[in-house]
């Protein structure tokens, strides 16, 4: 008789694959809801790891990484740690695209992170890659790893990132692997497919990376950090993050760099056909740049360092898959690069990812329970999108095994509910990039804002702590006391303040006006008005911005606000969730499709789904009014 063979099988509550940024913040906020949590990597090196830009933040994205702070999330805290460079962007407009972006230093970052998941009760990191999901009866069970063995589980959340029968290319050059040359995982695309979950294959790419000591510098142009840190998280004592920062660098592509291109456009894989995934539009290689903007004559290149411990410098804008010799010729024509000596050759990588519209609001599958996930396995691009849908991921798998009502963001309240109402919605042919566009609310969603919106919510998860939440109602209380002060203190037509208006280039005064009034000039501010502020109190510098911000753009936020609450009219107006759309008379074909297919949970989803029109919103309406009376005459 032959004899079976035994496998090892554990049993834990979640079971997270993958530990890129996603991963991360799904295994960490699961284990501090208190769930035994077992990370999956195929190597241990990857954890939180950087393949592509050596940041955190920027526009959007800058966002993206207050909120995750805000529920209590890691990213915010760790880069606080470990940047080189801090820079608030587009600080010359409004404060709606204020951004906030740092230059990591990547070796520590992840190594910061790492220490963190390893000091986390709870908390087990496995090196070992993921075969299998197990359910049964559309439940999740547990997972199958390479070795044979079984752990069994209530949930589990995939953060597969760039990892699922990943490919580097460049040229003719081709390798089956993960990105920065590790393992790429080969067979859970299999399991996941005979689980009836539909695939995507998308691509990016990463430029090359350059040995800093072959850099000409006196030919670009420095760019430095803010003379002032903000920090990324609301916890971090902004003292500590003033510190000494490195430069970068600019410069720019010229008319040879676009001979040198368009004369091997043959060579690049792009192009002939060996890549077969699609491509962030919005984060283009430079090939696709001079394709597409023909008639630019030049394009920027920002010299980037990878950290302090490296002479690696990574080369933005000038991400590429054309072959080697290609490379370093297109490399070399750029000002300040000619004799610059290439460290890593920049690639394209193809991965496999999901159809996001599988997902709920959520991030757990609609066809099978207890399956959540996160990154860029859900079609997004980035670092700061990936961590985001982690952190959601992993509060609402600990919440739906405790039994709790799940959190769900929407639109207006944050951009990460913008981020998963987008990629549960629409159906995104490319990988999937946040920006402040994407949001109609952003003045009410700003980055200075973060805590204010979303700490409620992160204290009702279990993620912020008692002390925390203290000082955040401390903080809020501040804000609208200073608020309150501010529009009844009245301020005189006095010589002090004549002269000082005509100093700051304002208009001097006919009779008195409160501090409010003078804050609402455009050349003013609430910090500016500290001259002749004789009753200000010293209050912190992140509660003067929220009070000047609030009172130089009440018209705007009240008028927000308005469109806020209509919008809350149709998200409130639930669909029943088996909802049969055949029976919606009057429904066009291409809407009942679309409606069947995503499913939305309340009538402002289905509103933004592509192919639902305003009449099949109104047709809708019409038949919801209908079922719910007759719905509740059944009851009686």
């Amino acid at each position: 008789m032959e004899r079976k063979k035994k496998v090892l099988e554990e049993w834990v509550d979640a079971v997270v694959v993958g530990a890129g940024h996603a991963g991360c913040e799904a295994a960490l906020a699961c284990a501090r809801l208190g769930l035994e949590t077992v990370i999956f990597t195929v190597s241990v090196d990857s954890i939180a790891m950087m393949p592509c830009n050596p940041n955190i933040g920027g526009s959007s994205k800058g966002h993206l990484v207050r909120e995750v702070d805000a529920l209590g999330g890691e990213m915010g805290k760790v880069i606080d740690k470990t940047f080189i460079q801090s820079k608030m962007l587009n600080q010359s407009k409004g404060p709606a695209v204020h951004s906030l972006r740092a230059q990591a230093d990547k070796a520590r970052y992840s190594s910061c992170m790492r220490q963190v998941l390893e000091n986390t009760d709870h908390l087990t990191i496995r090196q070992m890659e993921v075969t299998d999901i197990i359910t049964e009866e559309g439940k999740i069970t547990g997972v199958r790893t390479y070795s044979g063995a079984v752990y069994h589980c209530r949930v589990c959340v995939l953060c597969t990132g760039t990892y699922l029968r990943a490919r580097c290319i460049y040229g003719d050059v081709s390798t089956e692997t993960g990105p920065n040359g590790l393992q790429a995982a080969n067979y859970l695309t299999a399991s996941l497919k005979e689980h009836g979950i539909e695939m995507l294959r998308f691509k990016t790419g990463t430029p090359a990376r350059i040995d800093g000591r072959t850099i000409d510098y006196s030919k670009m142009e420095e760019q430095l950090g803010d003379k002032r840190v903000v920090p990324f998280s609301f916890e971090t004592d902004p003292e500590t993050v003033q510190i000494p920062q490195v430069s970068c660098w600019l410069t720019y592509t010229n008319q040879e760099t676009h001979d040198i291109i368009r004369a091997n456009l043959d060579r690049s894989p792009l192009y002939s056909g060996v890549i077969e995934g699609t491509g962030p539009r919005y984060c283009p290689s430079i090939e696709d740049k001079v394709v597409r903007f023909a008639d630019k004559e030049r394009h920027q290149v920002f010299i980037e360092p990878e950290g302090l411990s490296t002479n690696e410098m990574y080369v933005g804008g000038m991400s590429s898959s054309l072959p080697e010799d290609v490379q370093a010729a297109m490399y070399h024509s750029v000002a300040g690069l000619e004799q610059a000596k290439i460290v890593k050759n920049a690639y394209a990588i193809e991965y496999d990812c999901i159809n996001p519209t599988q997902l709920k609001a959520t991030l757990e599958f609609k066809a099978i329970r207890g399956l959540f996930s996160g990154g860029q396995f859900n079609g997004s691009s980035g670092y700061e999108e990936a961590a985001a849908q982690g952190l959601l991921a992993g509060i609402n798998a600990a919440m739906y095994v405790k039994g709790k009502e799940p959190l769900v963001i929407d639109r207006s309240e944050g951009y990460i509910g913008v981020l998963v109402d987008d990629l549960v919605t629409k159906e995104n042919q490319e990988p999937y990039r946040m920006m402040t566009s994407r949001s109609e609310y952003r003045l009410l969603l700003r980055q200075d804002n973060a805590d204010m919106r979303l700490t409620e919510k992160g204290y009702q998860a279990g993620l912020i702590s008692e002390e925390r939440y203290r000082k955040f109602l401390a903080k809020k209380k501040m804000i609208e006391d200073e608020i309150a002060r501010v529009e009844k203190t009245v301020i005189g037509a006095g010589k002090e303040v004549q002269d000082f208006l005509l100093e700051m280039g304002s208009t001097p005064l006919k009779t008195s006006a409160t501090l409010a009034d003078l804050i609402r000039r455009p050349e003013l501010d609430y910090r500016m008005l500290k001259q002749i502020d004789k009753n200000r109190n010293d209050i912190p510098e992140d509660v003067q911005e929220e009070v000047s911000i609030n009172i130089k753009y009440e018209g705007y936020i009240r008028r927000q606000k308005k469109q806020v609450e209509q919008f809350k009219k149709l998200e409130t107006r639930k669909i029943p969730e088996l909802l049969d759309y055949d029976q919606v008379p009057s429904l066009r074909t291409e809407a009942r499709q679309k409606l069947k297919k995503i499913r939305p949970i309340s009538v402002g989803q289905a509103s933004r789904i592509s192919g639902v029109s305003p009449a099949d919103i109104s047709v809708l309406l019409v038949y919801l009014e209908t079922f719910s009376r007759l719905e509740g005459r059944n009851e009686n």
